[in-house]
């Protein structure tokens, strides 16, 4: 052996013995059959070749489809009725297979990601539902929605992720990490039946309005208006000249980088891979396959498609989608992006006759530029500078120069007949209440609990909920969303046949304050009614009879255990009214409705000793810029009339609600 190694003659020998990790790659000639191929090991892969193990995995099934931006010229625009371009047909590929083995679409990295996986998605173990759960919700249901499934669908999931945010804000005082409460609240709905319109198509969504707002993309997946959580187009399989082949069902704009033209109507879609084309991180050329292929296919086929606008909310730097209708695709090209890699787009027009939701939010910022003014202004502010953001008036129904005369005023005044002699005492904190102290004695009266998430959204309903005050020394406190004047640009409006209304210019989202009802607050026990509400159309009742409804988030679904449930009906130390007919602010404005999207709020406080009262107004779901705020006014209980005896109002109802009674005051 020793001979052998040192001659070195047998070089056949010496490369059977020494290791393969040594070896020199070996090229076969050209009259050698089949080819030697270079390939990477998840391909593409030539014809007659395929994947081995462990390299045969769906992601290199994702790979085959040919890249067709290899040329140096990119090709000329292509619509419907142009002549066909020099790019192979696309009908000549066959679609990829992104499909997981429930029927979704595989979720694919955000638009802009410059993150590079190589290893196939991991799918994770699903929730184990528990056992007494019922979603409530019937199979027909789920996989075909209606209005009042899909509105109760997001609202059950915003009252899930409240509080899932409000238990992450209580860690993140001790640890100073937070997480994202949307997510969890996402998966436990999905996992557990809470969701409807499961059976994806292209199209209308049933159940979801055009102008519908949503502050996560997990409540679109809910709803069924776009399933993946994070990829910007989605698509399902259709049967096609081929095989299977994608359409695009709905596209989500991020509004970073598509251009719009100026024209609401238009929306000019840069496609997906490759990095983010507007922010020079692009890292090559994107590839015809999966939703870019989908967008070709749909224009080929004049499949509408869904488009979700994606804006940057005003106060925050959180996202809000707004679903703006059907598009179609008419035409679709490739160009040099900043980094110099091809990038697709498609040029989508808004389908005629819908009403207007993202053509209302470029209104509205012009509105607020002053450019052009809004039609129908009678004044810029009508409180003339009490309130930190203005509130119009507005009239482009009639002549009216607007309502009589009042003194606007953002506070509650307590009459002498009105006495709260209970005492009460504030915090200690220095700085702010931090969730979870129970040596803070305002998070005590709250159970524990801080009543708001971190950005002011109210949690959850409750008979009473203490605020801190201008005594307590915390002055950065969180905890004094009411007090703290509205936060949303108002307008006051005249209505066709219920006098003026109020709305708001910005969306607001579930939970979200929105005014307390200002006026002179007087104990009903110790005047006369008939003194009170004569003549009198601007009076809060707090004894009326309400309509009982559910806002809180569901035990099970949070899976907490609870000897009883947080009660959701309010409850004062005194019956109060307030008028405001004299002196009040906008919530003086907001009508009545038997279907609201608003509800009230008894919030307590305390100054100098005294205890304070106060009606605060809630958001109860996602608010669409422009759309009447209202809230039940409930109805006045007779005397005589409690024996099972139905409960009428004295007033005529025309809120034209699916739901109204007839009746209400």
């Amino acid at each position: 052996m020793e001979g052998n190694f040192g001659s070195y003659t047998d070089k056949t020998r010496v490369l059977e013995i020494k290791p393969l990790r040594t070896l020199r790659p070996v090229f076969p000639n050209g009259n050698q059959a089949p080819p030697f191929v270079c390939a990477p090991p998840f391909g593409p892969f030539p014809p007659g070749f395929s994947p081995f193990y462990p390299f045969s995995s769906s992601q290199a099934a994702n790979q085959h489809t040919p890249d067709l931006n290899q040329a140096q010229n990119p090709p000329q625009p292509r619509n419907n009725n142009s002549e066909p371009s020099l790019v192979t047909p696309l009908r000549t590929f066959r679609s990829p297979d992104t499909t997981t083995s429930n029927g979704d679409v595989e979720e694919q990295p955000p638009e802009g990601s410059t993150v590079k996986r190589k290893i196939p998605k991991q799918k994770r173990a699903p929730l184990v539902c528990p056992e007494n759960f019922e979603s409530g919700i019937t199979v027909a249901d789920r996989e075909n929605g209606n209005r009042k499934v899909v509105m109760s669908v997001v609202m059950r999931f915003d009252a899930l992720r409240r509080r899932f945010s409000q238990l992450e804000d209580a860690k993140e005082a001790v640890s100073g990490t937070i997480k994202r409460g949307d997510l969890k609240a996402g998966s436990i709905c999905m996992s557990r039946g809470v969701r409807t319109n499961t059976k994806k198509r292209p199209g209308v969504v049933p159940g979801v309005e055009i102008g519908d707002v949503f502050f996560f993309r997990f409540e679109m997946c809910l709803v069924g208006l776009h399933s993946p959580s994070m990829a910007g187009i989605d698509y399902l399989l259709v049967k096609g000249e081929t095989g299977e082949e994608p359409i695009a069902t709905s596209i989500v704009s991020s509004g970073y980088y598509d251009n719009d033209e100026g024209n609401p109507d238009v929306l000019v879609y840069t496609g997906q891979g490759g990095g983010n084309a507007d922010k020079e991180k692009q890292t090559s050329d994107q590839k015809l396959e999966r939703g870019n292929l989908a967008l070709e296919k749909s224009l080929l086929r004049n499949s509408p498609v869904r488009v979700i606008r994606g804006l940057k909310e005003a106060s925050q730097s959180a996202k809000i989608y707004i679903y703006d209708g059907l598009y179609e695709i008419k035409e679709s090209w490739v160009e040099k992006g900043k980094s110099g890699h091809n990038t697709f787009k498609y040029k989508l027009v808004r389908a005629p006759g819908q009403p207007p939701a993202f053509a209302s939010w470029i209104a509205i910022q012009k509105w607020k530029a002053g450019l052009p003014s809004r039609e129908g202004l009678i004044l810029p502010d009508l409180t003339s500078g009490v309130e930190s953001i203005g509130v119009s008036l507005v009239n482009d129904v009639d002549a009216e120069n607007g309502p009589p005369y009042f003194t606007y005023s953002t506070t509650v005044n307590y009459s002498e007949s009105f006495k709260l002699t209970q005492p009460s005492v504030g915090c200690n904190c220095s700085n702010s209440c931090k969730p979870g102290n129970l040596d803070c004695h305002c998070i005590r009266k709250n159970g524990g609990d801080f009543p708001y998430c971190g950005n002011g959204v109210l949690v959850s309903r409750k008979s009473l909920i203490h605020e801190c005050s201008p005594s307590c020394p915390c002055s950065a406190c969180k905890s004094k969303v009411t007090q703290m004047g509205i936060k949303v640009k108002l307008e006051v409006f005249k209505t066709v046949n219920r006098g003026w209304g109020l709305r708001s210019w910005d969306p607001i989202r579930a939970g979200s304050f929105i005014c307390i009802y200002a006026g002179e607050a007087k104990d009903k026990s110790k005047v006369q009614q008939q003194t009170m509400m004569a003549d009198d159309d601007y009076t809060f009742d707090t004894t009326r009879v309400y309509t009982p409804f559910r806002w809180n988030y569901e035990l099970g679904l949070a899976d907490e255990e609870a000897s009883e449930e947080m009660s959701e009906v309010p409850e004062l130390p005194l019956p109060l009214i307030i008028s405001a007919k004299n002196a009040g602010n906008v919530a003086r404005f907001m009508n009545h409705s038997c279907s609201p999207n608003v509800f009230w709020q008894p919030i307590s406080y305390e100054n100098n000793g005294q205890l304070f009262l106060q009606v605060a107004f809630f958001a109860m779901s996602h608010i669409p810029p422009m759309t009447e705020l209202t809230y039940d006014y409930g109805v006045t209980r007779p005397s005589g009339t409690q024996n099972g005896n139905p409960i009428y109002g004295r007033k005529k109802c025309f809120c034209g609600s699916e739901f109204c009674r007839g009746s209400f005051g």
